[in-house]
């Protein structure tokens, strides 16, 4: 399977292939899907001293992981409001102290594996296209009294001074986030669990599975690994390997593209380097990259892969609602890839059989949720810790199949017009 296309794989720093596997092995553990959620919990798993397989059926990086917008900061997509319905006060607030975990843990992981390719860059400004600012000042006060984590109000005036545009009236500035490049840093992860006695299988998609008995197994076209435990973490490519797991998730298509050099240019509109995020429930996210070179702009969701060609036109029209002194900054890459969401919009992470578990929807999350997640479930697969209850009422809940698919693509053209309707008022 043909490594897609983007900048992240034309500026990758580790271009290593790895066999596939071949005859028959034994581990203490295995894992299919080699993204970051796969990769984290590995490598929680070999520094405890397990003996690690895992599986990836491209290459290392090749989903989600190693083509997403790069940006770590402590959120869930599924919202504060829905996730204290669900749970309650307390336990919403002990998720969200998770996600702050994950920041700081992606953060270290990145220092302690000194990952100077990881291109960490601090910050992120949540932007607002309407005029409105009590809220957002409200969240600043709650946040700092809850979690004791700093951000900062930014009025118009005080955002002119990151950003030229027509469309912003207000931002948050989170100096705690930062943004890189993830398809480095996975595979600079990935080093790692080899260097600790991990193996790692590429060009090997699973073909069949055991998960009853003491004994897990799994086959590929070229062998059959076991284990006595199993960790399923396939992501947006979940297959039909699992059916429970595949009714599940959701594979929802995003979008990317890569503007030209052109840093005279980029600068009349954007002067930050932080992340940047606006605040529409169907938004984009932006940063600069190549030292202010390159604009990366990352939006829109289909439930069918589209046209990355003419995706990046609709970004284009975006970028330029924004930035209108950008038109005649060119874009010369674009791409697509699936990310996997749940019905509920959190992660899916827990034992589904004896033995058997699942680390899976990270769609919209961040990356910092995918990291902590992967600590979790190796902490409980380790007997250190039940933190992992945390996640249990966001179980594998059905994801409607096709129905579902069309309810979330209409759901999220709904949020398109309320979105263009709030910012007409």
């Amino acid at each position: 399977m043909a490594f897609p296309d983007t900048w992240y794989a034309r500026t990758a720093a580790d271009r290593t292939v790895r066999p596939a596997l071949s005859g028959h092995e034994v581990a203490d553990v295995v894992i299919i899907g080699g993204g970051l959620a796969g990769l984290t919990t590995a490598l929680e798993l070999a520094r405890a001293g397990l003996a690690v397989a895992i599986f990836e059926a491209a290459q290392v990086g090749f989903g989600a992981s190693g083509r997403n917008g790069g940006l770590v900061s402590p959120a869930f997509a599924g919202g504060d409001a829905a996730i204290r319905a669900r749970v309650g006060e307390a336990e919403a607030r002990a998720l969200h102290r998770l996600s702050i975990e994950g920041v700081e843990r992606l953060r270290t992981t990145i220092r302690d594996l000194k990952i100077e390719s990881a291109r960490v860059v601090p910050g992120l400004l949540s932007l607002r296209r309407f005029d409105r600012a009590d809220d957002l000042k409200a969240h600043v006060d709650d946040f700092a009294k809850l979690y004791g984590y700093e951000l900062h109000y930014l009025d118009r005036t005080a955002l002119a001074e990151h950003v030229t545009s027509p469309r912003y009236f207000h931002a948050l500035h989170d100096p705690n986030a930062f943004h890189i490049h993830p398809l480095n840093v996975v595979r600079a992860i990935a080093a790692e669990i080899e260097r600790l006695g991990g193996r790692i299988f590429e060009g090997s998609p699973a073909t069949g599975v055991q998960l009853s008995g003491p004994s897990k197994q799994v086959r590929t076209a070229g062998g059959l690994i076991e284990a006595p435990r199993l960790v399923l973490a396939t992501g947006g490519y979940t297959g039909s390997l699992v059916p429970r797991l595949k009714r599940a998730v959701l594979p929802i298509a995003t979008y990317m593209m890569a503007t030209e050099e052109a840093p005279e240019l980029i600068a009349t509109a954007i002067r930050t380097r932080a992340c940047m995020y606006d605040d529409r429930r169907a938004g984009d996210y932006y940063r600069l990259v190549d030292g202010g070179r390159r604009l990366l702009w990352g939006g829109r969701i289909t439930t069918r892969a589209a046209d990355p060609a003419g995706i990046a036109r609709e970004l284009r029209r975006e970028m330029l609602t924004a930035y209108p002194q950008l038109a005649d900054l060119k874009t010369e890459l674009s791409w697509s890839g699936l990310m996997g969401y749940a019905r509920h919009l959190m992660p899916q992470l827990g034992e589904m059989h004896p033995g058997v578990w699942h680390i899976t929807a990270f769609g919209g999350h961040g990356l910092n949720t995918t990291a902590i997640a992967g600590k979790v479930l190796a902490e409980a697969m380790l007997g250190e810790s039940d933190r992992i209850r945390l996640f249990k009422p966001f179980g594998l809940d059905w994801a409607g199949g096709p129905a579902g698919l069309a309810a979330a693509q209409l759901t999220y053209w709904k949020l398109q017009l309320q979105d263009r309707w709030r910012e007409r008022r």
